[in-house]
């Protein structure tokens, strides 16, 4: 008995075990959450478009403007509830006004 395990295809070390051929993994939906497919940035273009800022976000695009980044920030903080949200609130915003700059001159 011993003699038969001695010679199977264990191994020892960081590969060790049965030599087996691994098998491919269907993607479940859970793993591409936050993936922003194409459909759902077009309907969010024309939401934008349609409805305009908000009162809090044309205010944070004048604060931008006039270089108060640090009260811009403490306000979107303050509207959307965690720094990471404010950042990339501002963030969109940001890339909004200098595309607005662009078109303009």
């Amino acid at each position: 008995m011993y003699a038969d395990l001695v010679n199977a295809d264990l191994r020892t070390g960081l590969n060790k075990g049965h030599p087996t051929t691994p098998i491919e993994k269907a993607v479940r939906p859970s793993q591409r959450k936050g993936i922003q497919s194409a459909k759902t940035k077009f309907v969010r273009s024309v939401v934008r478009e349609v409805a305009g800022f908000s009162a809090y976000e044309r205010r944070v695009m004048e604060l931008l403007r006039n270089s108060k980044d640090k009260k811009a920030r403490k306000l979107t903080k303050k509207r959307l509830g965690t720094l990471l949200r404010s950042k990339r609130k501002l963030e969109e915003l940001s890339t909004i006004i200098q595309e607005s700059r662009r078109a303009g001159h």
